[in-house]
């Protein structure tokens, strides 16, 4: 194996949404996971509701190379990779001063939280357009339109816990966000609530959403018919 390549802070994430594939391999999937979990590797698995995937596996570690051997390891066992997002654990720049135990609750997240199993995923990046340019703005602007955006999102406390993940320059958005909830309809509360804020009403831009359960990885592959 290559010598390992971790992140100089925090932890590399890996969405992997997939469909069964013909001779897909229940046993070898969950040896896949098992081994993985061996190393370290937090794994998700969620049944994804629609027609986008049947099944996603996000994985979180420290070793890049250690995510990419689960990868490979799933879709040799039959599973077909239909989409998937890349992204590593972060804290904010408007964060910096935290409590550590809120730093550290960001850059090494304990995944999935106890009680929330509703789930969503979606990408996100800051407009850079004529009239409403994030980057144009100064600091203490930025500063100011995520705090009144955190304070939105901190009303949802117990119900919802919200993973961001930073992917400018290694996936297509800047953001990667990973929503737990208790219940589903949270899940649409919350995004709704918070698209009112003027960080996400004016400079917002949104990827496609997946929506799912979390659950064990044999009642995950069950749902995608590989019982």
């Amino acid at each position: 194996m290559p010598e390992p390549l971790v992140p100089s802070v925090g932890l590399g994430v890996v969405h992997l949404f997939f469909r069964p594939g013909a001779g897909a391999e229940q046993e070898a999937i969950a040896a896949a996971v098992k081994a993985a979990e061996s190393d370290d590797v937090q794994v998700v698995p969620v049944a994804v509701l629609g027609h986008k995937a049947d099944l996603c596996i996000m994985a979180v570690g420290e070793d890049l190379w250690r995510l990419r051997r689960l990868q490979t390891e799933l879709v040799a066992a039959g599973l077909a990779l239909v989409d998937s997002y890349v992204s590593l654990t972060e804290l904010s720049e408007y964060a910096q001063g935290v409590p550590e135990e809120m730093r550290q609750a960001r850059l090494h997240p304990q995944l999935p939280p106890e009680g929330k199993t509703a789930w969503c995923f979606y990408p996100m990046s800051k407009a850079r357009n004529v009239g409403a340019n994030w980057y144009a703005l100064d600091y203490d602007e930025r500063k100011e339109l995520m705090y009144e955006h955190g304070a939105s999102g901190r009303t949802f406390r117990g119900r919802v816990l919200q993973v961001v993940t930073g992917s400018t320059g290694v996936d297509d958005f800047e953001w990667g966000v990973t929503l737990f909830a208790v219940h589903p309809d949270d899940l649409k509360e919350v995004v709704y609530t918070m698209r009112y804020d003027r960080a996400s009403a004016q400079y917002g831009e949104f990827g496609p959403f997946y929506t799912g359960m979390v659950a064990s990885l044999p009642e995950v592959l069950a749902a995608a018919g590989l019982a």
